[in-house]
């Protein structure tokens, strides 16, 4: 269903993959789809697949410029992640949503993102506040001190996700962003798995896949972005 494209990016390019309805990208709902630190793997385009056959135009920016680490090397995936050059990831997202916003003809886009990209995607909301209304972090990680985000310029409404078992975005952390957010006057709600870790949603991580919690984190987020985008 989808495809590798290139889209504008600050006077250059940018690459990444997009999957679009049987019906057209145009009038429906976009969403950014924000990959985790391994880089833009199968589980993020089949993830953007599922947005399309849902009615979302979805697409994944490719934030490592072609990498992809193998899920069985999470030491290089760690080097990956920590090397990522934030003003070009940044300028990148950026252009990501002015290609959603371009090819689904609305003023504004959804963010989803996992682990890394969960953390992204607060960034992004920050930085693009004309744009995003509605983000959603699932154990969304922030380990950059450069990129800290300015909660107050923050207009998106905000649904996370968050794993009981998690040691790198715990229900604790998740508490102390919800208190941040409320006391900016942001709308912003987290949802929290019991009795499962780090990475549920990912199918092709068996040691931390849970299916039952993957669908219910999966219904929530379509029925969260038709709520505000729809």
């Amino acid at each position: 269903m989808g495809e590798r494209i290139e889209f504008p990016s600050n006077g250059n390019t940018a690459g990444g993959y997009l999957a679009i309805p049987e019906v057209g990208a145009a009038g429906t709902i976009g969403v950014l789809v924000i990959q985790e630190w391994w880089g833009l793997v199968d589980q993020i385009t089949r993830t953007c697949d599922r947005f399309a056959d849902a009615g979302f135009t979805a697409l994944a920016p490719d934030l490592y410029k072609g990498t992809a680490v193998p899920l069985t090397e999470p030491d290089e995936a760690a080097k990956q992640m920590m090397a990522l050059e934030m003003d070009g990831a940044a300028k990148d997202l950026s252009g990501a949503v002015d290609e959603v916003l371009r090819r689904t003809g609305g003023s504004s886009v959804g963010v989803v993102g996992f682990c890394m990209g969960g953390g992204l995607a607060l960034v992004l909301a920050c930085q693009r506040p004309d744009a995003v209304a509605a983000v959603v972090p699932a154990y969304g990680v922030i380990p950059w001190p450069d990129a800290q985000p300015d909660y107050s310029a923050m207009r998106a409404v905000v649904e996370g996700h968050v794993a009981e078992l998690d040691g790198s975005f715990s229900p604790a952390a998740a508490d102390a962003l919800a208190e941040t957010l409320t006391a900016l006057g942001k709308k912003a709600s987290f949802h929290l798995y019991p009795g499962v870790d780090h990475a549920f949603f990912n199918e092709d991580r068996p040691e931390a896949y849970d299916a039952a919690a993957a669908a219910l984190l999966w219904e929530r987020t379509v029925a969260f972005l038709r709520s505000q985008l729809g």
